[in-house]
């Protein structure tokens, strides 16, 4: 099929018009339990390619806002639009479930702190990467099978082993797992909840290479949750501070680490260089 000179302009004009905007807009995103406040009155944009980290001690609100723009809890006030593959900004907390659940096997992907959270442990490695694309409409099982030992080889995970399950890998192999299952369709957005949280620090080491690798080579926008400011600044070109449900402070993270302006992340910081 020829393309004509007016699509290829048409293409050109709608790709640039899409690096100009950003691909994720959060606004007034609340969530209250009872009379205790989850997260309040939230605001950011995310950008094509830019990893938000949003840090802040436990209770703070981070899990909650994650849950939130996952779809895995109900915010009880706000909006988030998404940016799809035609440009057009979405409000994904009010289309039909049907596409949301789409949405998250195909554009974005959750990457659970406990991976046995995110993996079906009683299905071979392959089979849990492979259910991805099969949400995807992926059907040929040899495609299939050859995605998912190219994915393990890219998490450093021997493909002789994509028959065993996940029962027999370490907590690392697992969490690398994980991570192939979720990224394995080509999702845009990636959202990833204490990603390196219970694992050995030789072994968070390695992980983290491997998570800043793949952001870089397939220009993932993420938002990634820790308490782990040494994560934060390894993994997020931006950050943003919680406190008691709230943002407190944002900013580069170089610039928040290196002179926060709010007392709670200077105590943060301090506490952190402490350890």
């Amino acid at each position: 099929m020829t393309v004509s000179t007016a699509e290829m302009a048409q293409a050109r004009v709608r790709a640039d018009a899409e690096a100009r905007a950003p691909l994720l807009e959060v606004a007034g995103l609340t969530r209250r339990y009872g009379a205790r406040i989850g997260c309040a009155d939230i605001g950011f944009d995310l950008w094509p390619g830019e990893v938000l980290g949003v840090v802040g001690e436990s209770g703070s609100g981070k899990s909650t806002l994650l849950a939130c723009l996952a779809g895995h809890l109900a915010p009880d006030a706000g909006r988030v639009l998404w940016r799809d593959r035609d440009g057009r900004a979405r409000d994904v907390l009010a289309i039909p479930e049907p596409e949301r659940r789409l949405l998250a096997r195909t554009d974005w992907a959750f990457v659970r702190q406990n991976p046995r959270d995110g993996l079906r442990m009683g299905v071979s490695a392959g089979g849990n990467i492979g259910e991805r694309l099969m949400a995807g409409g992926a059907r040929h099982y040899g495609r299939i099978r050859g995605a998912a030992a190219d994915w393990l080889a890219r998490v450093e995970i021997d493909a002789g082993r994509i028959d065993d399950t996940p029962r027999a890998f370490s907590g690392g192999m697992q969490q690398r797992l994980q991570i192939a299952r979720n990224l394995v369709s080509g999702p845009r957005l990636v959202l990833m909840d204490e990603p390196t949280g219970g694992l050995d620090v030789s072994v968070q080491a390695r992980l983290l290479d491997l998570l800043r690798g793949l952001v870089r080579e397939m220009g993932l926008s993420a938002i990634v949750v820790t308490h782990d400011l040494a994560v934060a600044r390894l993994l997020a070109h931006r950050l943003m501070v919680m406190k008691d449900g709230r943002v407190v402070e944002t900013g580069l993270t170089d610039q928040v680490l290196d002179d926060p302006q709010h007392a709670y992340t200077q105590l943060l910081v301090s506490s952190a260089l402490r350890l």
